[in-house]
C-alpha cells in the first residue's frame, strides 16, 4: 500500500508540472464583436463609438475612417479600452495596417498607432481629452522606404526610468526591425507592476525600461486629478489606439502573470511573478 501510495503521488506530481506550466492566454477580443470593450473618442463621451470607428468584421477589429463622418480627421484621436485592470501581465496584439490614412490626419500618425499599457480608466478622461494618461506601445508601419521600428515607447502624461535615469522625452525609438506593406505583426508588452516593461516585436526583445510613472506631457484637455505627477503605475487598463491610419487587429491576448503561486494549489501557475494567494484553490 505505501508503494501504491508513493507512485500516486508520483504521477500526480507529474501530471500537475505540465498543467503548472501551461500558459492560459485570455483572449481580450473574442474574434466576433467588441464585448467587453470601451471606446472613448475625443469630443464624445465615454462609450459613444463616433462613426462606428471601431468595429469587427469577417473575425477582425478594425479601425475605419468612413468619408461620411470622417470628411477629415479633425483632431478625432481614439482609443478603446478593455473593461479590466491589470498589473502584471503580458499583452500582445497581432495587426497591420491597411489602406490610406484618414484626410489631414497629422503627418506623424502616418501608420502609427498603439497598445496603451497602465491607461487611467476611460470614464475619467475628459470629454475632450486627447490621449489617455498611459504608457503607449507604439505600433509603426514602413513606409516603403525608411527605416521605422515598431514597438517604440510614447509617454503621454507619463515618464519611465531608463538605464537609471528619469527619462522625459516623450517617445523612445526600440531595436526592432521595420515591417513594409500590410504583413501581420505581433508585437508584445511584458508589465510587471511599476517594476519594469519590455516590448517584444514578432518574439523579439526591443526594448526595456522600468517605473512607468505619471508626469510629463503630450496629453490635453485632462482632470488635474488625475494627472497626479512622480505617481508610480502599479496597474491600470489596456487600450488601442485610432490614430488617423487603419489598422486592424486579429489577435489581442493577454497572459495574467499575477495568481497563485502556491505549488500545492490546483491553480498554481510555474510562470506567474506576482503572489495573490488569495486565489489558490
Amino acid at each position: 500500500m505505501r508503494q501504491l501510495a508513493i507512485l500516486l503521488l508520483a504521477s500526480a506530481a507529474l501530471t500537475a508540472q505540465p498543467a503548472a506550466d501551461k500558459q492560459e492566454w485570455i483572449q481580450l477580443f473574442n474574434g466576433k464583436d467588441l464585448t467587453g470593450w470601451i471606446p472613448k473618442i475625443t469630443g464624445f463621451d465615454a462609450g459613444d463609438n463616433y462613426g462606428n470607428t471601431f468595429r469587427v468584421e469577417n473575425g477582425v477589429m478594425k479601425v475605419v475612417y468612413e468619408k461620411d463622418k470622417y470628411p477629415e480627421f479633425g483632431g478625432r484621436f481614439g482609443h478603446i479600452f478593455y473593461n479590466r485592470k491589470f498589473g502584471y501581465y503580458r499583452i500582445a496584439a497581432e495587426y497591420r495596417f491597411v489602406g490610406e490614412q484618414a484626410t489631414n490626419g497629422p503627418a506623424w500618425a502616418l501608420r502609427n498607432s498603439g497598445i496603451m499599457i497602465h491607461c487611467q480608466a476611460p470614464e475619467t478622461m475628459g470629454k475632450n481629452q486627447d490621449f489617455p494618461i498611459s504608457i503607449e506601445v507604439q505600433l509603426l508601419g514602413g513606409n516603403g522606404k525608411d527605416k521605422r521600428p515598431t514597438a517604440n515607447m510614447c509617454s503621454p502624461g507619463t515618464n519611465i526610468v531608463r538605464d537609471g535615469k528619469l527619462f522625459t522625452t516623450h517617445c523612445w525609438t526600440s531595436e526592432s526591425d521595420t515591417f513594409h506593406g500590410e504583413q501581420w505583426v505581433r508585437v508584445e508588452a511584458e508589465v510587471q507592476g511599476s517594476e519594469s516593461v519590455k516590448h517584444f516585436a514578432n518574439g523579439k526583445l526591443v526594448m526595456q525600461y522600468e517605473k512607468p510613472q505619471i508626469g510629463g506631457g503630450a496629453v490635453s484637455n485632462f482632470d488635474p486629478a488625475v494627472k497626479q505627477d512622480g505617481k508610480l503605475l502599479t496597474e491600470g487598463y489596456i487600450s488601442l489606439q485610432s490614430e488617423s491610419h487603419p489598422i486592424e487587429f486579429r489577435k489581442v491576448e493577454l497572459l495574467n502573470l499575477e495568481g497563485c503561486m502556491d505549488p500545492k494549489a490546483k491553480n498554481y501557475k510555474s510562470y506567474y511573478v506576482k503572489a495573490n494567494n488569495s486565489l489558490c484553490k
